[in-house]
C-alpha cells in the first residue's frame, strides 16, 4: 500500500527514496538552524515537531497522532483506544537518569505514535533527552543494525539488552556535526524494524 502523499508519488521505491532524501535534508538542517535547541526534550510535543519537520514536505499526517492501527510483523503498536493516554503516561515517566531515558524511548516506540517515520523521529527525539540530562548522544554509527533491529523487537518485554546497546555506543560530542548526520544516515538502516514495514491493521 502507498501512502498518500504530497508528492503524488504512486510507486513505493520511488517514495521511499524521495523520502529519505527530503527527510535527511530536513534533519540536517534542524541541526544547523539551530531549532532542535528550541524543543523541550522528553515532551511529546517536541517528538511532534520533530516529525512535522522532517515529513511536512511529504505527508499531511506529518506531526499529527495516527488515526489507524498499525503493526509490523506480529508485533502491534498500541491501538489507537489507549494511544492518547499512553503517551500522557510516557510524557510524565522520569527521565533523570540513562536507565529512565531508554525505558522512555522503548515505551515511545510501542506507542508509535504516527503513521510513518516513528523510529526517526525518536531517535532524534532521545538523543535531545540524553543531551539535556547527560550531556551525552548515541553515536548512532557505532550500533550494529542487526543487533539494534533484534534488541529493540524484544525491548517490550526486557529492555536491559537495548539499553546494554546503547550505552555501549554513547558519546560526549553532543554539537559534533558529524555525530549527528553520521546517525540521520545510518537512522534509514534501522526502519526495517521487525524487518517489515508498518502495515495498517
Amino acid at each position: 500500500m502507498i501512502l498518500e502523499n504530497k508528492l503524488n508519488i504512486t510507486d513505493q521505491a520511488e517514495l521511499a527514496r524521495e523520502e529519505e532524501r527530503i527527510s535527511k535534508k530536513r534533519a540536517k538542517e534542524m541541526f544547523e538552524n539551530g531549532y532542535l535547541n528550541t524543543l523541550e526534550p522528553g515532551t511529546f510535543e517536541s517528538l511532534k515537531k520533530i516529525h512535522k519537520y522532517l515529513f511536512g514536505e511529504i505527508y499531511e499526517f506529518a506531526g499529527k497522532l495516527r488515526n489507524v492501527n498499525i503493526a509490523k510483523g506480529n508485533f502491534r503498536f498500541t491501538s489507537l483506544t489507549y494511544l492518547e493516554e499512553a503517551i500522557k503516561n510516557i510524557e510524565k515517566m522520569p527521565q533523570s537518569n540513562y536507565e529512565e531515558i531508554i525505558e522512555k524511548y522503548v515505551e515511545m516506540n510501542v506507542a508509535h505514535p504516527f503513521r510513518e517515520g516513528n523510529g526517526r523521529s525518536t531517535r532524534i527525539w532521545l538523543d535531545l533527552i540524553l543531551k539535556k540530562e547527560l550531556n551525552l548522544v548515541v553515536d548512532w554509527s557505532k550500533v550494529d543494525k542487526t543487533d539494534y533491529l533484534l534488541a529493540m523487537e524484544r525491548s517490550p518485554i526486557k529492555d536491559l539488552e537495548i539499553k546494554e546497546l546503547l550505552k555501549q555506543s554513547l558519546t560526549d560530542k553532543i554539537e559534533d556535526r558529524e555525530v549527528y548526520m553520521k546517525g540521520i544516515d545510518n537512522s534509514y538502516m534501522y526502519e526495517g524494524y521487525l524487518l517489515f514495514r508498518t502495515e495498517e491493521l
